[in-house]
C-alpha cells in the first residue's frame, strides 16, 4: 500500500507541471516549425541493428538532464554493454498531448524504422482530456504509425493520470492504454515511472522529472520490456520473420 501511495503521489506531482517546459540544452525544430526537446537524437551504435524511435514527451527528452542521461540514451548504453546491436533515438517534445503526437508522427517517422515506442498521453491527464478521447487518439496514432511504417513493430507505454481528477477519471484513463493496445494489437509496456514516481531521491528538485538515478531506474524498467521487442525487430530485419500488422479490432 505504501508503494501504491507513493506512485499515486508521484503521478500527481508529475502531471501537475508534468511534461511541460523546455530544455534549452536539447532543442531542435521539426518539420512544422515546432520546438522539440532532443528530437530524434541518435545514439551511436553498431550499424545494421534495428532502428528504434521513441515518440514521447519531456520524459523521453530528459528534461533537466544532459541528453546522454535521458532514459532512451541509457537504454542504448545498456544494450551496448550487452552486445546488442540497436540504434535508439529519442523524439521527445515537452508539453505534448497525444493529439500533438498524432500530428507530428508522420514527420518524425519519415525514415525507415524497425520499432516505434509511444510514450504519450501524460499531458492529456494534466489537461483533463476526456479519457475516451485519449483512447481514440492513441488508436489513431497507432494507425498512423502503421500507415507510415507498415513493417515496424509498435509498443505503447502505459501512462497515468493525476488523482486530483477523481478515481473515476484516473481509472478510465488508465484503462485507455490496454484498451487501445488490445484494439490495435500492439505491445503494452509498463508504466514509465514505475518505482520512480513519488520517490524523492529519484526525482529532480521539481519533484516531477526523474534525476539521473531515477532515469537509470526508468531505463532498467524499459529495457526489460524492450529487449524482447528489439530481438524480434532484429530477427525481422534480418529476414528471419515476416509478420503482417495484427488486425485492428474496431
Amino acid at each position: 500500500m505504501r508503494r501504491l501511495a507513493a506512485v499515486v503521489t508521484g503521478v500527481a506531482c508529475l502531471l501537475a507541471v508534468a511534461c511541460g517546459g523546455g530544455d534549452a540544452r536539447s532543442t531542435a525544430t521539426n518539420g512544422s516549425g515546432e520546438s522539440t526537446a532532443d528530437a530524434s537524437s541518435a545514439a551511436p551504435s553498431a550499424p545494421g541493428g534495428p532502428r528504434v524511435v521513441v515518440l514521447g514527451t519531456s520524459l523521453t527528452a530528459g528534461l533537466g538532464l544532459d541528453p546522454d542521461s535521458a532514459w532512451p540514451a541509457l537504454v542504448q548504453r545498456i544494450a551496448d554493454s550487452q552486445g546488442v546491436s540497436v540504434r535508439i533515438e529519442a523524439a521527445g517534445l515537452s508539453g505534448e498531448t497525444s493529439a500533438g503526437a498524432l500530428r507530428r508522427a508522420s514527420w518524425v517517422l519519415k525514415d525507415p524504422v524497425d520499432l516505434v515506442v509511444l510514450e504519450v498521453g501524460a499531458n492529456d491527464g494534466l489537461r483533463g482530456v476526456d479519457p475516451d478521447t485519449t483512447r481514440e487518439t492513441l488508436v489513431a496514432l497507432i494507425d498512423t504509425v502503421r500507415a507510415v511504417q507498415p513493417r515496424a513493430l509498435v509498443a505503447l507505454v502505459q501512462m497515468e493520470a493525476p488523482p486530483n481528477l477523481g478515481p473515476d477519471y484516473t481509472t478510465t484513463f488508465r484503462g485507455a492504454y490496454p484498451t487501445a493496445a488490445e484494439r490495435t494489437g500492439v505491445r503494452l509496456l509498463p508504466f514509465l515511472l514505475d518505482s520512480v514516481a513519488g520517490v524523492a531521491a529519484l526525482n529532480q528538485t521539481d519533484g516531477i522529472h526523474p534525476n539521473e538515478a531515477g532515469s537509470r531506474r526508468v531505463a532498467q524498467t524499459m529495457w526489460r520490456a524492450l529487449a524482447p521487442l528489439v530481438a524480434e525487430a532484429a530477427d525481422r530485419r534480418s529476414g528471419g520473420t515476416s509478420v503482417a500488422a495484427p488486425a485492428r479490432i474496431p
